[in-house]
């Protein structure tokens, strides 16, 4: 199994056993070479899976000391789907997608047309992950008069879920997100990805700008 699949299957696996109980919040996780020894497997891919969970919010501690449970997560609420991030973000995806139909009928667009496309994973103040943004466009971005937001809820895909740090099949709130023009012509759309255990969604009325 190639080294990056064996980590994170390790970090899912620790995940399982935090959801099952077998480690509580603010418990000590077994050190490395401890666990490593457990599971057959080298202490730096164990070193890697702590990486990951800390990177995630899913456990807490420093390098080369002792990792334990994370406290669950502050919830936020969701009342302006068009309102910048406040905190950091970081642009995990860049690449180009043809639209699907989903998307072309969002867009207004032939199903297949190229369009540009941003993944932006937003962060809460100590650096976690707290909700994924994925948009697309066509040609350059332009200002927006308007926009419309959908509540619904969707399955994580494993991408998703590793950014999150949280099992695959996860169900998360999904916000679809479309914004106008003056004409009331679609610019752009947007998904974003809340967790459940994260986020309360209370959306506000469609505005105009």
């Amino acid at each position: 199994m190639p080294e990056g699949a064996r980590y994170r299957r390790i970090a899912a696996d620790i995940q399982r056993r935090i959801a099952a109980g077998e480690w509580r919040p603010g418990q000590d996780l077994p050190s490395r070479a401890e666990l490593a020894a457990e599971l057959g497997v080298h202490p730096q891919t164990v070193r890697l899976a702590y990486v990951l969970l800390r990177r995630t919010g899913v456990l807490e501690g420093e390098e080369r000391r002792a990792v334990y449970v994370a406290h669950p997560p502050a919830m936020r609420t969701l009342t302006d789907p068009d309102a910048e991030w406040p905190y950091s973000s970081e642009t995990t995806d860049t690449r180009p997608r043809a639209a699907s139909v989903e998307l072309a009928e969002r867009l207004g667009v032939d199903v297949g047309a190229s369009l540009k496309h941003e993944t932006v994973e937003c962060l809460d103040p100590g650096g976690r992950s707290a909700m994924l943004i994925s948009s697309w466009w066509r040609g350059q971005r332009q200002p927006h008069a308007s926009y419309a937001a959908e509540l619904g809820v969707v399955e994580l895909t494993e991408e998703q879920a590793h950014a999150l740090g949280l099992l695959v099949d996860t169900v998360a709130f999904r916000v679809v997100r479309t914004r106008f023009d003056v004409h009331r012509r679609p610019l752009e759309t947007a998904d974003l990805i809340l967790p459940m255990d994260r986020w309360l969604v209370r959306l506000a009325p469609m505005r105009e700008q």
